[in-house]
């Protein structure tokens, strides 16, 4: 049994990942906890059906409780592959260097298993894609446009935190709305670090096998197999336009020119007709023109020449201070409403059609552009 136990650590990438952590100078002890096979067993009540939280291609995962009644999701590959066993190590150095509340917290793993194991932070409350393309459901009530900015805004934050805040840039190469998790208080946790990759400090691209996701993938990384930052960008831009439009990244149920939410987005851009592809449901007067703001930074992001895209830094930037207007403006409407009706009771509805209330208002917002510089939104 122990003898099985080394071959499995072996197989898993255990002494590549010794060697790797070695060279960064730390044990793989010190850098997550080692479960034993035994614990997740038990934590996941023999991997029953019943703790599935979500399936793919590669693997599922599966809701733990620990021995110290710790909830933890648990990773589990289908197939102990030599690819699998590489994106395992990979996502292991990479969750490593990461200290950031908008990534979700890798608390460890278990090579002792025929495949490995990795387990992670329990997030609560599925996924944006859920939450967006099953919206109307009980388990996933329609998200407001507040929240949704809030979403999008954490989501920038924590992918400008892998391009410019760690000693190694990483692209995540996978950024999509199923990667997207979501807790109770609808905080963003992005996941799902298999397919990253590091980018050494003397190079600005990689030469890598084109992999992510049809529908948001870079077209220009899909061409050229040059990976770089600006590849997340445009992947982020289609999830703006998911929060903005309520539509999946692909519909392969309608005619081929349609399919691509990206290309029917950009072209409805230049056809100066936005509000056909924006969700109704979160449109309102008070916020039409944060929608549109966020609307024209998508389109940046989905530019077809990776130079001409924002970085993922500038992206959060914008959205923070679309934030501070939307949140700013939506208090000003509220206290306005309370001042022109004073003790009477009334309901200021932000998330649904059309409100006279917001007729009313006219203040000027300010804020602050990516660079620094001050400039109004009507």
């Amino acid at each position: 049994m122990i003898k099985l136990r080394e071959n499995f650590f072996e197989q898993n990438g255990g002494l590549i990942l010794e060697q790797l952590l070695s060279c960064q100078r730390e044990s793989l002890e010190k850098t997550c906890q080692i479960f034993t096979a035994e614990e997740l067993r038990r934590a996941t009540n023999n991997y029953h059906e019943s703790r599935i939280l979500g399936e793919g291609a590669n693997g599922i995962v599966y809701k733990g409780i620990l021995s110290d009644q710790r909830i933890v999701a648990i990773k589990k590959s289908k197939i102990g592959t030599q690819i699998q066993t590489e994106q395992f190590v990979n996502e292991v150095i990479v969750l490593t260097k990461i200290n950031h509340g908008n990534v979700v917290r890798l608390l460890g793993c278990c090579l002792e298993t025929k495949v490995p194991l990795l387990v992670y932070e329990y997030v609560s409350n599925g996924t944006l894609f859920q939450h967006i393309h099953n919206k109307g459901q009980e388990s996933y009530p329609s998200l407001s446009w507040e929240l949704r900015l809030k979403i999008a805004t954490e989501t920038a934050e924590a992918l400008a935190h892998l391009h410019s805040c760690i000693s190694t840039p990483i692209v995540h190469r996978d950024v999509k709305a199923a990667n997207i998790l979501l807790d109770d208080n609808y905080t963003a946790k992005v996941s799902d670090f298999g397919a990253s990759r590091l980018i050494p400090l003397d190079e600005t691209q990689l030469l890598t096998l084109v992999q992510g996701t049809f529908g948001y993938l870079d077209p220009e990384y899909m061409q050229s197999s040059q990976l770089t930052e600006k590849s997340d960008v445009y992947s982020f831009g289609v999830v703006l336009v998911e929060l903005l439009s309520s539509r999946p990244a692909v519909s392969f149920d309608k005619p081929l020119m349609e399919r691509s939410l990206a290309m029917c987005f950009v072209s409805a851009m230049k056809e100066d007709c936005l509000l056909q592809i924006l969700d109704t449901d979160i449109v309102t007067d008070s916020n039409v023109d944060v929608l549109k703001e966020v609307a024209n930074l998508a389109e940046k992001c989905l530019s077809v020449k990776g130079e001409e895209r924002p970085s993922m830094k500038e992206v959060a930037v914008e959205l923070q201070a679309l934030r501070k207007v939307y949140n700013m403006h939506s208090k000003e409407s509220e206290n306005f409403a309370k001042a022109l009706f004073g003790p009477y009771s009334i309901d200021i509805v932000h998330d649904c059609g059309s409100t006279s209330i917001a007729a009313f208002t006219s203040m000027k917002s300010e804020r602050l552009n990516p660079f620094g510089e001050r400039y109004v939104i009507q």
